[in-house]
């Protein structure tokens, strides 16, 4: 598994993902890759190429509630641009998305956590909120990493 946290951490909320992907880091769960990226769809793509399963951890802006997470199954339909309005990007991660499904480049399962953000201003730190929503992101994502490992052992030990 590969887990991606997007952002920029000197934009409140923004580095949401960001923080997310640090916390997963130092589990040092087995089996799992963790990269920070500012989310340029460009470089997104080429950074997923290869991998089979893919998480990705965004800060985003649906207008619910501040902190609410929420789950997209990327891999079955493309997430809506406008969950990712906060994006400095023009070519962005919802583009990258669509572009891979175009190309023949997207992973087998790409599965995106947001986080919804109220502050973007300039300057460092998370809402208390958004803290909260990357706590509950972390467990949800461990618990995935750890249920699909736990899943290829099984399958493993069917082939022995």
């Amino acid at each position: 598994m590969l887990i991606i946290g997007i952002g920029n951490a000197y934009r409140h909320d923004d580095g949401a993902g960001l923080a997310a992907a640090r916390r997963l880091k130092a589990l040092n769960l087995p089996g799992v890759t963790v990269l920070l990226h500012s989310g340029e769809g460009g470089s997104l793509m080429e950074a997923w190429q290869g991998a089979d399963h893919v998480v990705l951890v965004d800060a985003v802006k649906s207008g619910a509630p501040p902190g609410t997470l929420h789950r997209i199954d990327a891999s079955e339909r493309d997430p809506a641009p406008a969950y990712f309005s906060t994006s400095s990007h023009t070519f962005g991660v919802s583009e990258a998305i669509a572009l891979a499904r175009t190309l023949g480049g997207l992973p087998r399962r790409l599965v995106i956590f947001g986080i919804e953000g109220v502050d973007y201003t300039y300057g460092p730190g998370l809402t208390l909120q958004v803290e909260n929503a990357v706590a509950q992101a972390v467990d949800a994502i461990a618990a995935l990493a750890l249920d699909g490992r736990a899943k290829a052992f099984r399958s493993e030990r069917m082939r022995s």
